[in-house]
């Protein structure tokens, strides 16, 4: 069974040409705002051109560090088109970090998931304080993969206090049935080593997020993890791929309030 058009996500929001360059514009106003004031800096964690995370920083003493891994289904994107959303985090106090990774197809998921690794513990090396977890779709994927026994360093794993993956991929085995798998090159051994679906149920407090108007197939994911890792599930009425992220930009937001707080969301 070919699943391309269950995980096509454009093909069934309208004006979805129109949501790239608003996200792009978006973030380089405030990526400019900060770096007008001193608040921002981009680092770089591993050897690679896009091994590579922008900091953002609050008005005062952050109160912890929140980080931010887009998606883009393992192979497009990065870190600069999404800085409008540590805007929420910013507001509340927080430190953000966004990485960028190496694509597929010139690396494998696998290969993705160690970047962010290294990245989270880049970040981690720069502020004190607690961590919080977030990331949109493939990123979603890649942060509930962090919650993995020693995918971080002991010490960095002990900051962790939350993680919420957003409309996240929680099993990547039916991708193997879509036509990306051109590039993404999964295979059943990878695609289960890489699913958070059958990682051990981890300690740290986990929020799904997912918006109501989601296509399906991604509806199932974030209900598989959440019964599989017995956390909660939250879908947003009339939310949709491209627009569940948003709620990160507003403090006030639930989504936001769901990242920052320190009591786990109720189911």
């Amino acid at each position: 069974m070919d699943l391309s058009d269950a995980y096509a996500n454009a093909a069934h929001i309208p004006g979805a040409a129109d949501y790239p360059p608003r996200w792009q514009a978006a973030a380089a106003a405030l990526r400019e705002g900060l770096e007008a004031q001193g608040r921002f800096r981009r680092l770089s964690y591993g050897p690679g051109a896009r091994q590579v995370l922008d900091l953002c920083l609050p008005e005062a003493a952050p109160r912890g560090l929140v980080v931010f891994v887009h998606g883009g289904y393992w192979l497009r994107f990065s870190a600069s088109d999404w800085t409008h959303l540590a805007a929420g985090p910013l507001a509340a106090g927080w430190a953000v970090a966004l990485p960028s990774y190496d694509l597929c197809p010139a690396v494998r998921i696998a290969q993705i998931t160690t970047q962010v690794a290294s990245a989270i513990t880049c970040a981690a090396s720069e502020l004190p304080g607690p961590l919080r977890l977030t990331g949109h779709s493939a990123g979603g994927h890649l942060v509930a993969r962090m919650l993995a026994p020693g995918m971080l360093p002991a010490d960095v794993a002990a900051r962790v206090e939350k993680v919420v993956p957003v409309s996240p991929l929680s099993d990547l085995r039916p991708l193997m049935q879509t036509a990306m798998n051109a590039d993404l090159r999964l295979d059943e051994s990878e695609a289960r080593a890489e699913s958070p679906l059958f990682q051990p149920v981890p300690e740290v407090p986990v929020t799904v997020w997912v918006g109501g108007a989601e296509r399906p197939a991604f509806l199932d994911q974030a209900r598989w993890l959440g019964a599989a890792w017995s956390c909660p599930v939250q879908v947003e009425p009339g939310r949709h791929h491209f627009d569940v992220v948003e709620g990160l930009e507003r403090p006030e937001h639930p989504l936001c309030a769901a990242l920052l707080s320190d009591q786990a969301s109720a189911g």
